[in-house]
């Protein structure tokens, strides 16, 4: 029979909680009358987990990869089901109660995530800090990121079909696994939708895995990595019209209101608004760039960096790089011309401060353009994956040697023979 179901749990010396796990999913699969099998993607355990999994029927798979997500991937990818419904294997989620996510997978959903504020989380099951205060806030700040119909963003209970989890090409180990699903699954379009779910207290006598203040962070890092064009792009974009449209003005004349004055000091400080602003815009084309060369980022018609790029070569870049700075250093030489024509007076020196402070920007960001045309390049190397190619070329030539061998063996023997000229 095929198997419609897998269900997984992540392993690391649960030998406390695996037993009731393991016999409330195997519950649930004779009640519903579901053909599938329980998976434990078992990450070194010394306490006898993998043979408690054995025993109670459940399959295990030795990961040696340390990680969360390292557990999660190596079970996973060992999936027989059309379906994967994991979940801690800490007591803390029902696994006999999984109607309402396979009847979302059946009904074609590419992800189901648990909620546990709708469903409810049980008294002990949660710290407060989490419950009011991490949780919601962490949630928040992914739906703004990564629009969509997620609001338990790191739910530990979550089904998903196979199909979907080969799209999403999940690449971290650790506790960002879990965001990174979502994530992916939304800038994927993804078909993604929630069922409430119960969060019951720890089973376990020793302190969970999970650490709030360091894992909060790890996932709010994440989602701020994941999403560039927030971290980079737009604060950088602000910084630099900010303080060109200042800067502009203040390099005609000093702006008075009330008790505000703003000169010269205000002026290079907008000079460095545009320097940072403009280094933050690099920086949201070659985080984009790595991202999608790396795997982290998917490919999709909206966020393929070589739209930005393909009109942006070596070249061109070292072309604008220099005649920028260029620009900067002749603004400099006629700066130092204009003072010594004139005498050392107050006014004369604003004058030519007006002209050196764009100047040094214009060098600034020229050299910057340098830096960056040629990082840029490096990054679009089309290196060929020589290991993979070999591999190919091996498998081939297996293929092509065995047809040969039984083939054409005899048409060898009668086509040609030794000592007979052609």
């Amino acid at each position: 029979m095929d198997i419609e179901l897998s269900i997984v749990m992540p392993c690391l010396n649960e030998a406390e909680t695996l037993d009731s796990c393991i016999r409330k999913a195997k519950h649930y699969l004779d009640r519903s009358g579901i053909s599938g099998e329980i998976v434990i993607g078992d990450n070194g355990s010394t306490d006898g987990s993998q043979k408690i999994a054995t025993r109670l029927g459940a399959r295990v798979v030795n990961v040696p990869l340390k990680g969360y997500g390292a557990a999660l991937y190596g079970a996973i990818s060992s999936c027989r089901g059309r379906y994967c419904i994991m979940g801690d294997s800490d007591d803390s989620y029902d696994f006999e109660n999984l109607d309402n996510f396979v009847e979302k997978l059946r009904e074609g959903y590419d992800l189901v995530m648990g909620n546990r504020f709708k469903g409810g989380i049980k008294e002990g099951a949660m710290p407060w800090k989490n419950r009011y205060i991490g949780n919601p806030i962490l949630s928040a700040i992914g739906k703004a990121l990564f629009p969509g119909k997620v609001g338990d963003f790191h739910c530990g209970i979550r089904g998903f079909s196979l199909d979907a989890f080969r799209i999403m090409d999940l690449r971290t180990t650790g506790m960002e696994f879990a965001t990174e699903m979502v994530i992916k699954a939304t800038l994927l379009n993804l078909s993604i939708t929630e069922v409430p779910t119960v969060l019951s207290p720890d089973g376990r006598s020793r302190p969970p895995h999970l650490r709030p203040y360091r894992d909060g962070w790890r996932h709010l890092r994440f989602m701020m990595l994941f999403s560039p064009s927030w971290l980079f792009f737009y604060p950088g974009l602000t910084l630099m019209m900010v303080g060109l449209v200042l800067g502009g003005v203040l390099l005609g004349q000093p702006i008075h209101m009330h008790r505000i004055n703003l000169g010269l000091d205000t002026l290079i400080y907008c000079n460095t608004m545009v320097v940072v602003g403009f280094q933050g815009i690099l920086f949201w084309i070659l985080s984009r760039v790595y991202a999608v060369q790396e795997g982290l980022y998917p490919i999709t018609a909206g966020l393929d960096p070589h739209r930005y790029t393909k009109h942006f070569t070596l070249e061109r870049g070292l072309v604008a790089g220099t005649s920028m700075t260029l620009a900067g250093v002749l603004a400099a030489f006629y700066a130092l011309w204009q003072w010594k024509q004139n005498a050392f007076g107050m006014m004369e020196i604003e004058h030519i401060a007006r002209i050196v402070i764009p100047s040094s920007a214009a060098v600034s960001l020229g050299i910057e353009i340098l830096l960056f045309s040629f990082m840029l390049s490096t990054f679009e190397l089309h290196v060929r994956p020589f290991t993979e190619m070999s591999e190919q070329i091996n498998r081939d030539a297996a293929k092509d040697h065995a047809a040969l061998g039984a083939s054409s063996s005899g048409e060898l023997s009668e086509g040609w023979k030794p000592g007979i000229a052609s």
